[in-house]
């Protein structure tokens, strides 16, 4: 029950007893429901920001969870990456080698790494910084696994073809030179026959008699014949596959016609003294990529190591080319 209130009329020198309207009544008690609202509203802000609700607690408790997965998982995807990394420079460095193949190019095994931002949703999130990170390693790591297995694609398609590759490599001498008494000018500067200028001999020179046997050195197919009183005279290319050719020139005959399957050893021709030429003997070469090369690099099924360093000794001796 409420206090009766009293107030003094100082006319009548009297107390009289103080009643307050409904509307009065009902002002006051808003008032004390408003105060009351203020302060408990103030007392939920200053508890909650010194205690958690449980469900507060429980998304810092999935939050820090999440946390410590991303973490692991970045540990095995430094593991995964290492993996690949090694993975990378075997198959550069030895398959590749192995096969004869060129290294894969560092911009395809980085391809496609760049561009627009793909991971904009993520920002969203909460530590999106650590997801966002761990998204993109993630993806760079499925591209170059990706890219990695199609190298290995290829590098099966070549281990299939190996067999006919090294069968196909020019890997014996032209003509029967065991002794290595046949060998004569050689890769690099010599003076000309006959312009009697310095110049540049791209192949080898084996002396021997008109007549003399010549074998292809490595499987393949006769791509080109020529018959001419000038340069090679006449003369045989074989395109042997895998990017390399040889050129056999100055023939006396030709003993195989234009597309005709060889293996080595077979006889193609004979020496002679066709074309520019100042005696019997054969010019021999070998192109890798359009390119000529150095013959004597190609001669490994045919000669020991002191041989091959005995043939080097031969064809490095300076003097004049035969053609």
């Amino acid at each position: 029950m409420g206090k009766i209130k009293y107030k003094f009329n100082p006319d009548s020198l009297s107390y009289y007893k103080v009643e307050s309207s409904f509307r009065q009544k009902a002002l006051k008690g808003l008032a004390y429901f408003f105060v009351f609202l203020v302060n408990a509203s103030i007392g939920y802000m200053l508890y909650s920001i010194a205690f958690d609700s449980p469900k507060e607690k429980g998304l810092k408790r999935q939050i820090s969870e999440l946390s410590l997965n991303i973490e692991l998982f970045n540990k095995q995807l430094d593991n995964i990456e290492s993996v690949l990394t090694d993975m990378q420079q075997r198959d550069d460095n030895i398959y590749r080698t192995i096969f004869e193949a060129e290294p894969l190019n560092y911009s395809v095994r980085e391809a496609g790494f760049g561009g627009s931002n793909r991971y904009k949703e993520l920002e969203k999130i909460e530590n999106s910084k650590m997801v966002i990170n761990t998204a993109k390693r993630l993806d760079i790591i499925t591209k170059k696994v990706v890219i990695q297995s199609k190298s290995y694609d290829e590098l099966l398609k070549m281990a299939v073809n190996k067999e006919k590759m090294l069968a196909s490599i020019p890997a014996i001498q032209p003509i029967a030179n065991k002794d290595l008494t046949r060998t004569a000018s050689g890769w690099g500067y010599r003076i000309h026959p006959i312009y009697k200028i310095k110049k540049f001999h791209y192949g080898i020179d084996f002396t021997a008699s008109t007549g003399t046997e010549i074998y292809v050195t490595g499987d393949g197919t006769i791509e080109q014949l020529e018959s001419s009183h000038r340069g090679y005279g006449n003369s045989i290319i074989v395109n042997h596959g895998f990017g390399i050719k040889t050129l056999y020139g100055h023939l006396d005959r030709i003993a195989v016609r234009q597309g005709q399957k060889v293996k080595r050893g077979d006889v193609i021709g004979f020496v002679g003294n066709s074309g520019l030429s100042t005696a019997p003997h054969l010019h021999y070469e070998v192109l890798r990529g359009g390119e000529k090369v150095n013959p004597i690099n190609y001669f490994f099924n045919d000669l020991t190591a002191d041989e091959y360093d005995r043939m080097i000794e031969l064809s490095m001796r300076p003097g004049q080319s035969f053609d």
